[in-house]
């Protein structure tokens, strides 16, 4: 068996899936699909120049959103260092930290799908805001960045075909790991600030930097772009050509087009979207505890305070670089399974080291270089691979907020594996964090198969249908006879 799937898996690592994806640049359409009238505006479209546009437009405010979204989510990380629990007479020993953590999630995760849903309906510059900080409480900030993630997710998808939106994906997702790096850069100068105007170091951190985010999101008010239907940025003759260029991707759904309660039951009975919230949810325990619990982990290395920050931005700044040349190679192979799987094989390892080696700082530090693998480098494309397998307006709107929404449930279970009492060795947590890398590796195996069978039944009822375009149906994004799942 193992020997038929492997070439099996490599020849489709060199072919297309279907005759809609294609890259920047090269662009084939189905003459069935185009008409006169598009031909002729294809004609006078500089597609690479547009792109350009569209990339400046849509992404830079969405990262930078993102990045304080994801910088006050995690500060308290950083914040626990500097003494916050000594401050607030909480008990090191206890669970009040990790409650503190959970805190988050509740509303987080509840108010996703309801998110996405009024997002169809709004214009994504109403929606899309990030009020953070930790200056009213981690209740609100949950509420408030509830629909930012899959929001944004979702307007990405609705601007760039499949081969071409991992590299975009990956571009804002990369705002997590820089808020990573910079949380550390940032925690490490606020510790400098100890006791000015009678604050604590870690006071300072939430001031600054929920200042920063909330200045922010009202720039992002006139900054966000709306739809391609909607995007006053774009001319007439770009907006058809980005209608029609999106109609052979997503279908001839429009983003007026109302999201009824029978289109929410008929996702929730698509067993791969299913699949695609199970593959984040396994990817999204791990990838939190990390987030949260690495300066800790640092720390209890022996480094000092101000050391264990600066320790914590050099795994998260080689996962920037290396997560972009996956993005790029996963793009150009026109594939995504294999890159998952590599990805989460080498964060096991990682984590393997760390449950196994005691008292080897070097080895030990080195070990979260391997772990990193998982949740800054596999983590962008398997969303970006399920996420953009969802075609159509309505089935990614309500397809996304359903895969995310059920994942961030991790953020719930994460927050409980690394317990102060188990310090320094957490086995605990890396245990249960190898299990869930592992589970990940199973439902995108998984996900894989179902997508690679679903496109041989699917070239079996083209082959049998009429040459006439009339014999196969259009406008059902994915779930059309003629849509192709990427692999």
């Amino acid at each position: 068996m193992a020997e038929q799937l492997l070439p099996s898996l490599i020849t489709l690592l060199s072919r297309r899936t279907d005759s809609t994806i294609e890259s920047e640049g090269d662009v084939t359409f189905d003459s069935n699909s185009v008409s006169e009238e598009f031909a002729d505006t294809v004609s006078g479209i500089n597609e690479k120049r547009l792109m350009f546009k569209i990339d400046a437009h849509v992404l830079p405010i969405l990262c930078i959103l993102y990045f304080l979204a994801f910088l006050d989510r995690i500060n308290m990380g950083h914040a626990v260092v500097f003494g916050l629990e000594e401050d607030l007479g909480m008990d090191p020993k206890s669970n009040q930290f990790n409650t503190a953590l959970t805190i988050f999630f509740v509303p987080y995760v509840l108010l996703e799908v309801p998110s996405n849903i009024v997002l169809k309906k709004l214009q994504p510059h109403v929606w899309l805001k990030s009020y953070g900080g930790l200056l009213v409480t981690r209740f609100f900030i949950g509420v408030t960045e509830s629909g930012m993630f899959p929001g944004c997710y979702y307007l990405i998808g609705m601007w760039y075909r499949r081969p071409d939106a991992l590299r975009r994906y990956t571009y804002f997702f990369n705002s997590t790991t820089l808020a990573g790096a910079f949380g550390g850069l940032i925690a490490y100068g606020t510790g400098y600030m100890q006791g000015m105007r009678g604050y604590g170091a870690w006071r300072w951190l939430f001031i600054i930097e929920g200042a920063v985010t909330c200045f922010v999101a009202v720039l992002a008010w006139f900054l966000i772009s709306d739809f391609p239907e909607q995007a006053r940025w774009l001319t007439e003759a770009e907006r058809r050509w980005m209608k029609k260029r999106m109609e052979i991707e997503h279908g001839t759904e429009s983003a007026e087009d109302p999201i009824r309660f029978i289109d929410v039951v008929e996702v929730l009975k698509d067993y791969r979207i299913c699949l695609g919230a199970l593959i984040y949810f396994s990817f999204l325990v791990p990838s939190y505890c990390y987030a949260y619990f690495s300066p800790r982990i640092i720390k209890s290395y022996g480094y000092s305070t101000l050391q264990t920050q600066l320790h914590s931005v050099p795994p998260l700044a080689m996962a920037f670089f290396l997560s972009l040349g996956i993005a790029f190679a996963s793009d150009r192979l026109r594939h995504r399974y294999l890159f998952v799987l590599f990805n989460l094989v080498v964060a096991i390892a990682g984590l393997a080291i760390l449950l196994s080696v005691h008292d080897k700082p070097r080895v030990q530090y080195a070990a979260l270089f391997l772990v990193v693998f998982g949740p800054y480098c596999g983590m962008p494309v398997a969303i970006c691979w399920f996420t953009m397998n969802v075609g159509g307006h309505r089935r990614r709107a309500i397809g996304t907020a359903l895969q995310l929404g059920f994942g961030e449930i991790a953020g719930i279970v994460s927050t409980f594996l690394f317990k102060a009492k188990e310090a320094p060795y957490y086995h605990t947590g890396y245990s249960v964090a190898i299990s869930f890398f592992t589970l990940a590796v199973f439902w995108s195996t998984c996900y894989f198969f179902a997508c690679w069978m679903e496109n041989r039944r699917r070239g079996r009822l083209m082959s049998d249908a009429d040459d006439s375009p009339e014999s196969i149906m259009v406008g059902d994004g994915d779930l059309d006879v003629s849509y192709r799942y990427m692999l």
